[in-house]
């Protein structure tokens, strides 16, 4: 099957090229257009129905008409000249607000490089505006602001700057100031401050990429073609995810795209290098060839390797379909796409570029006409294979070190950036001033009568007062009704910070202990809010981490087995990816929690981390796993085999390794510290993966192991019959290149 496609693709190259760029331009404009579509940002509705924040979240949709969508934004209205407001300044607060909750907001024109007006999303509506609270020194007054619609749309994001400036321009001729603070606010501040940061990552990481290229094959086509390739694939994959998400009716996490773009940047970069190192190999060793004969032999030798690897990838993410948390359900499956999508285009797309450039990809060096010098990667390779004891025991005492960092570790679930100096941050900090910390995003108490009869505040008059006697709960809002008086709704405002572990622990335990024992019989009531999402978050990743990880792993061994055919072989790749895995948890814990003072590593990192290191290491491991099976298919001792093949394979692996954490590295600089962990961790991952575990580790096992390490099967037992395909004599590989 995968000559088949190789061989397709390098005989109808053109037609190949042409109908990969048309797909990847068309699916590219579609996802654009409709990703926003297909993406929510309300991390509760990705909750089973079991658990009691969701159970709170259906009944304010049911009974108080909450949009799922709904986005509040908390407006601070005070006198400009600082003094405390009066009777009159309320009532003129009042006015204005009255004013806007009955003036619909327009989208501003749409932008030139924005998605064709046809497709483009109106998110034109009118607010919904309350007054909310007053300080207690009636230094402001807050009012309440409902904007619906996904909240990471930049059309809700323009919607929203619409309404601010129209509420201050309101307010100023007033003599009043405004502030804007919440979910919506935050997010546009945070964007805006660090936009220009974005793009100067983005063209750092993009001629980071070109400059690695350049360097390593002092080509100007081997530098862009990748990079080329891997965005039209990219936009195709993309396309195919938001298509099947529209089909199918699922939603998708706001940061699935943007971890999609990294990890498909970073994939497909590494597999075309792979194709691009054996290519440049085989033209050195093979002149009398045709190029084309060249690019179908390498296409279809790597196309293997790169198969195994793709699917241990697909099979890692897929597992978290069976995840119970919808953000994992979700994530998983998406990825597992777009790889199968990049897997494709490994075997037609790449292969097809390779066959119509020929020895121009490596244009204007001369490296092709001549034996190049031994190298690093012959040095590295020949001490491994001189000493592989010595290596095995410092790869160990390296990553036993960082592992060290798991005792003690915490998850941590806040999700407020903190990274910018932001006017919604100021705002926030000056209200929590004078009012509870969690005022402007309340814990709150559903409660519902089983039988559905009619509710009366008199009755439940004992809930909120034991509420109010709760430690941690600064205020209590009055019991409200909803219209036909079947549910009612209690607003709890923490004193502190609803992101916080604190505010977790207060609803997860003293509050919802005190709602159960005096919710009065009869009623049923649930805990919903920030807070309390959370912490039922909390609950549903521990269960998923014990089912994803053994999963994932099972299905990564079977991959092994079937490409390596041995049953030793994939128990060393396991070991060596598992001590990877600690390391480099152990040392994101080490650098966040203890030595940041944060309070501690992000829920996510422990299942990203073991997905990205375990299956995106697992692809080096392959590569250098397979070179070292076919060089022992040669005769000869199996250390010189090993020796070799980390000759020919390091340069390969380091280059990818940096392009790949450099992928990743891009997301340290994000304001969200979620983004951050996930961004330094992956790239330390990567970077263990390649260098230390692939070029070191592995290969130094296999020296130790030596041909038994392919147990029960023994390549080269038979004095070499299977040679190489078209690898030359050894006198080529002892003087090849490791560059």
């Amino acid at each position: 099957m995968i000559r088949a496609l190789t061989g397709l693709s390098t005989r109808n190259p053109w037609k190949v090229i042409a109908l990969w760029s048309v797909l990847g331009i068309l699916l590219t404009v579609l996802s654009q257009a409709l990703l926003y579509r297909v993406t929510q940002s309300q991390s509760g509705d990705f909750l089973p129905a079991k658990y009691d924040s969701a159970a709170a979240l259906k009944v304010a949709e049911e009974r108080f008409g909450v949009k799922p969508d709904a986005n509040a934004v908390t407006v601070l209205v005070a006198r400009a000249d600082g003094k405390p407001l009066t009777g009159p300044d309320h009532r003129r607060v009042g006015e204005l607000a009255e004013r806007l909750g009955h003036r619909r907001v327009q989208m501003p024109a749409p932008k030139e490089d924005g998605p064709p007006s046809f497709l483009a999303e109106d998110h034109s509506q009118t607010p919904g505006v309350s007054p909310a609270m007053v300080a207690p020194d009636r230094s402001f007054e807050l009012l309440s602001v409902q904007l619906t619609g996904n909240s990471t749309d930049p059309g809700m994001h323009d919607l929203y700057r619409a309404f601010r400036d129209r509420a201050k321009a309101d307010f100023a001729e007033a003599g009043m100031r405004t502030g804007f603070t919440g979910g919506l606010a935050d997010l546009v501040d945070t964007a805006e401050a660090e936009e220009t940061t974005q793009k100067v990552v983005g063209i750092v990481m993009v001629g980071l990429i070109v400059l690695i290229n350049i360097l390593v094959f002092r080509s100007v086509l081997a530098a862009f073609v990748p990079l080329l390739a891997v965005v039209i694939v990219g936009g195709a994959a993309a396309g195919a995810v938001v298509g099947l998400a529209m089909l199918t009716g699922i939603t998708l996490d706001p940061s699935t795209p943007s971890m999609i773009s990294v990890v498909l940047i970073g994939i497909g970069v590494d597999y075309f290098l792979f194709l691009l190192f054996r290519f440049r190999e085989q033209l050195r060793a093979r002149p009398d060839l045709a190029p084309r004969a060249v690019a179908a032999e390498v296409s279809a030798r790597v196309g293997t390797a790169i198969t195994s690897a793709a699917l241990t990838i697909v099979a890692a993410f897929a597992t978290l379909g069976v995840a119970t948390f919808g953000q994992f359900r979700v994530l998983g499956p998406a990825i597992a796409v777009s790889v199968l999508v990049m897997l494709l285009a490994s075997l037609t797309l790449m292969p097809a570029l390779l066959a119509v450039t020929g020895r121009k990809m490596f244009w204007p060096s001369r490296s092709l006409k001549r034996e190049p010098r031994p190298g690093a990667a012959a040095r590295a390779g020949d001490l491994v294979a001189r000493r592989p004891f010595a290596a095995v025991l410092a790869c160990v005492a390296l990553l036993g070190a960082l592992a060290t960092g798991l005792a003690g570790i915490r998850m941590d679930f806040g999700q407020t950036s903190g990274a910018h100096d932001t006017p919604a941050a100021a705002t926030s900090t000056e209200i929590s001033r004078a009012l509870p910390a969690g005022v402007s995003d309340p814990a709150t108490v559903y409660v519902t009568a089983e039988d559905g009869r009619a509710l009366t505040a008199e009755a439940l008059d004992a809930l909120p007062k034991a509420l109010a006697g709760v430690k941690g709960v600064g205020q209590v809002g009055r019991t409200t009704l909803n219209g036909d008086r079947t549910a009612a709704r209690i607003d709890l405002y923490l004193t502190a910070d609803t992101q916080s572990q604190q505010a977790r622990d207060l609803v997860s335990g003293p509050v919802r202990a005190t709602v159960a024992a005096h919710t009065p019989a009869g009623l049923e009531a649930h805990v919903g809010g920030t807070a309390a999402i959370f912490a039922d978050i909390s609950t549903a990743v521990d269960h998923d981490l014990k089912i994803v990880f053994p999963v994932a792993a099972v299905l990564i061994a079977l991959i092994l087995l079937a490409l390596l055919r041995s049953l030793l072989a994939p128990a060393v790749l396991m070991v060596a990816v598992g001590l990877g895995f600690a390391a480099t948890l152990g040392a994101s814990a080490l650098f966040f929690q203890h030595l940041l003072g944060k309070p501690g590593v992000n829920f996510v990192l422990p299942l990203v981390l073991f997905l990205f290191v375990v299956a995106l290491g697992t692809d080096y491991n392959i590569l250098i796993s397979d070179r070292i099976r076919e060089e022992m298919e040669r005769p000869g001792p199996a250390r010189a085999a090993v020796a070799r093949a980390v000759r020919h394979t390091a340069p390969a692996i380091a280059t990818a390794g940096i392009v790949l954490a450099a992928s990743f590295g891009s997301l340290a600089v994000n304001a969200a510290p979620s983004t951050q962990q996930i961004g330094f961790a992956t790239a330390l991952g990567i970077v263990l993966s390649a260098f230390v575990l692939s070029i070191v580790l592995v290969p130094a096992l296999a020296a130790l192991l030596g041909r038994g390490m392919w147990w029960p099967f023994r390549p080269g037992r038979d004095g070499g019959r299977h040679q190489a395909g078209p690898q030359a004599s050894e006198s080529h590989y002892e003087g090849a290149s490791a560059r």
